[in-house]
């Protein structure tokens, strides 16, 4: 299970610690915050321990007009769960009764200036890339237009070469050789690199070169959404499908589909064009649209 510490979320997101600075080796594993609400009357069933609690003005303000019989109750109630850390934003102070419990009990006690409107999505994001279940494939990974493409392919058949070519023509690199995919959601996987091999790529008879140095900061992306998956195979005669309509073919990683398609390679053939094609074409049936759904309307048309 893949986990980072309260340390962590101090360093990415400048946190003020109030309390239990002793303790910022808390791991969290669980993605996504939460805001305790239900819990501070007592109702506890549901109440996920393992993730991050965000306190907001609502919260907060809630808790100031306690007595403090009442307040000491609610809190204690809470922490003796032991979540990770308590990050309150606003920049929110008259905390001493929440301190006193997180050093009692080892809770980290953490502030923003941020609001909770603000914050919270950006700590969502952060916990979701940062947990998230990953692997590490062989391939290319290239944003085209907007969309995230997968190549792959045998090596020495020509990823990096095609890669390169799409970055001459506007397009940008994410990851060469390596690519890791993180899988964000059943529906989303995100494609990115290691970070030694961020920025680089490898052309065979010329060696390693840094597209950002070469071609300017558009030529590099850090992460992408992968929509496609594109693998890039030796041309075989009489082997190439050449129906009007090539039926739906899906490659799976971790669980999530991805559309799947060959390119066969040959001398002439423009492999960087087709591949334009496809991720353009990808983004029309997003949009609802079939050119073979057209076309056979057409056909039909000339029968009535």
């Amino acid at each position: 299970m893949k986990s980072i510490t309260v340390q962590d979320l101090v360093e990415r997101f400048s946190l003020e610690v109030l309390a239990g600075s002793s303790c910022l080796n808390r791991t969290i594993t669980k993605p996504k915050g939460h805001r305790p609400g239900l819990e501070f009357v007592g109702y506890f069933d549901f109440f996920p321990t393992e993730r991050v609690q965000v306190l907001g003005r609502k919260e907060i303000t809630y808790l100031h007009k306690q007595t403090e019989e009442e307040r000491n109750y609610h809190i204690g109630n809470i922490v003796k769960y032991h979540p990770p850390c308590f990050i309150v934003t606003w920049n929110q102070d008259g905390l001493k009764y929440l301190k006193k419990y997180c050093d009692q009990e080892g809770i980290p006690l953490l502030r923003t200036p941020e609001t909770t409107a603000e914050f919270f999505p950006k700590l969502d994001a952060y916990l979701t890339k940062s947990l998230a279940p990953e692997c590490s494939i062989h391939g290319v990974c290239v944003n085209v237009s907007g969309i995230g493409i997968l190549l792959r392919g045998s090596s020495g058949v020509g990823k990096s070469e095609t890669a390169h070519t799409l970055i001459r023509r506007g397009h940008r690199l994410v990851a060469d050789d390596i690519v890791v995919l993180k899988k964000l959601s059943p529906q989303t996987l995100l494609g990115t690199h290691n970070d030694k091999n961020k920025e680089f790529l490898a052309l065979r008879s010329i060696g390693l070169i840094n597209v950002v140095r070469l071609y300017g900061r558009k030529a590099f992306q850090d992460e992408t959404r992968i929509a496609l998956d594109i693998e890039l195979t030796k041309w075989r005669d009489n082997e190439l499908n050449n129906e009007l309509d090539v039926e739906s073919k899906f490659t799976e990683y971790m669980g999530v589909k991805i559309p799947h398609i060959e390119i066969q390679l040959q001398p002439g053939r423009d492999v960087a064009g087709l591949i334009e094609a496809a991720a353009n074409n990808w983004y029309l049936r997003q949009q609802g649209y079939s050119a073979m759904e057209e076309f056979m309307k057409r056909l039909e048309a000339d029968f009535r």
